[in-house]
């Protein structure tokens, strides 16, 4: 039975006005708690535009950014003194918990030998055959973030297959790839809203279909125009949309007999085990980029070739004409990096660690789909590995479309901010949450009981 007045707007279930309510006695309290943090950041930082180092730290719900003292495992303490578990846990970026040990101890080591200088170092030597050891491919280059890794991947699937479009799926992520950058409205492609400086239309060299969508899958691959199909194994920047069965197998197929090859971008759901959900349901990419969380936090990426990809790649470089290619930055490639990718990818990325990551996961999945059941929300829970998310839908979604229309930015907003002021930081963008080597059964506990009194709350 529905428990909710239909006759009368709501989102998620919950009426406009009650969400207001919470979300401003809930600004109150937050404030209240962090007269510091008030003084020194609720104008904004001197001398950054907007007040923030970085546009996005504005679109945290909280009345101002959280001032950050220290972070340590699974926890971040503000300058105010406030502890938060965290499972936010820098969206992806510190997943293995903040400074993990093996990699705190690998950048100490190296910050005495030299930071940077366009050259390999020792460490480079173990991360080839262990990113070969993890994932697969046999052929690999770093660079700095996934957004690097997507372009230049991007660069090569262009090179090697002669072919100018690319194709993407309604509500991807990919970093700020410019060619990604487009949606469907009304079953119509378009340049996402908001984009910047953008005067170019992106759907020109762009082809954009939904999720899970096998038979639009075929008709875009049919006149063999497409280089490369670049996908997340699991939409993930949205609300979460799992993909149905078969749909990778199918995948594979229809891009092998397109001639079109496969990039597989891994950068949120490497929370799947130590290989990603490539290497756990044995997906076939031509092409394989991993970021944030591959060198324990410090700024790092990887993308990998198949031995196919490679060759035609390695003959297609022999004849291009002399130049830049258009890859590669300064920065790329460093031995701070290689250093940190050592230690994640040897001592931190473990089956064990996956295990208890994965163990806890599944608990916060029961304990949030139990909230949720006995507060009578028409809200759901999806999970991949140690990823997991709470949805203000009732049902799960099967595409980008039903993702955004699934969004509820006015009621997660208010969530966010009760979740905090209960010790419990979540993801801003959407209502992702993490579970770390670090993270405790305690913090698990302690984030189904806040969730419980939020929700409670919000549905009474």
């Amino acid at each position: 039975m529905n428990i909710f007045d239909n006759s009368k707007p709501s989102i998620g279930g919950v009426s406009p006005a009650r969400i207001a309510e919470v979300r401003e006695a809930e600004a109150a309290i937050f404030r209240k708690a962090r007269p510091k943090s008030a003084a020194k950041i609720g104008n904004g930082l001197p001398g950054f535009f907007g007040g923030v180092p970085m546009h996005w730290m504005n679109d945290w719900p909280t009345p101002f950014p959280i001032l950050v003292d220290s972070a340590k495992g699974a926890t971040i303490t503000d300058i105010d003194g406030n502890r938060l578990d965290d499972f936010c846990l820098g969206d992806t970026g510190s997943m293995f918990g903040h400074s993990p040990p093996p990699v705190a101890r690998a950048i100490r080591r190296q910050a005495g030998r030299g930071l940077t200088y366009m050259l390999p170092s020792e460490d480079a030597l173990a991360i080839g055959p262990l990113l070969q050891q993890h994932f697969g491919l046999p052929f690999w280059q770093i660079a700095t973030t996934a957004t690097d890794a997507n372009r230049f991947a991007l660069r090569v699937a262009r090179a090697v297959t002669t072919r100018e479009k690319i194709l993407v799926f309604n509500g991807c992520y990919h970093g700020s790839v410019d060619e990604t950058m487009v949606r469907l409205v009304g079953g119509r492609p378009f340049n996402r809203p908001g984009l910047a400086g953008e005067f170019r239309d992106l759907t020109r060299a762009t082809d954009i279909i939904e999720f899970n969508d096998l038979p639009a899958l075929e008709v875009a691959l049919r006149d063999k125009d497409i280089a490369c199909v670049i996908t997340e194994p699991v939409l993930t920047n949205c609300c979460m949309v799992l993909p149905e069965p078969g749909f990778h197998e199918a995948l594979r197929k229809l891009t092998c007999a397109a001639g079109t090859l496969l990039l597989i971008d891994e950068t949120h759901t490497i929370s799947t085990g130590p290989g990603g959900f490539t290497r756990k349901y044995g997906l076939q990419p031509d092409l394989f980029v991993l970021g944030k969380p591959i060198a324990g936090g410090v700024p790092a990426s990887i993308w990998g070739m198949s031995e196919d990809v490679a060759s035609r790649y390695a003959a297609y470089f022999r004849t291009k004409e002399p130049g830049y290619s258009g890859m590669g930055t300064t920065l790329s490639a460093n031995p701070l990096q290689f250093a940190a990718m050592r230690a994640t990818l040897e001592e931190v990325m473990t089956d064990k660690n996956y295990a208890h990551m994965d163990h806890l996961a599944r608990r916060l999945d029961a304990g949030l789909t139990a909230v949720i059941d006995r507060c009578r929300l028409p809200w759901h829970v999806s999970r991949v590995g140690a990823r997991v998310e709470f949805i203000c839908a009732p049902d799960p979604l099967r595409n980008g479309g039903e993702a955004e229309a699934a969004h509820a930015p006015e009621l997660e907003a208010a969530i966010h901010v009760a979740l905090v002021n209960h010790g419990v930081l979540i993801a801003p963008f959407h209502n992702m949450m993490l579970i770390s080597p670090a993270t405790t059964a305690l913090q698990v506990n302690r984030l189904i009981t806040a969730f419980g009194a939020v929700a409670a709350r919000l549905a009474a």
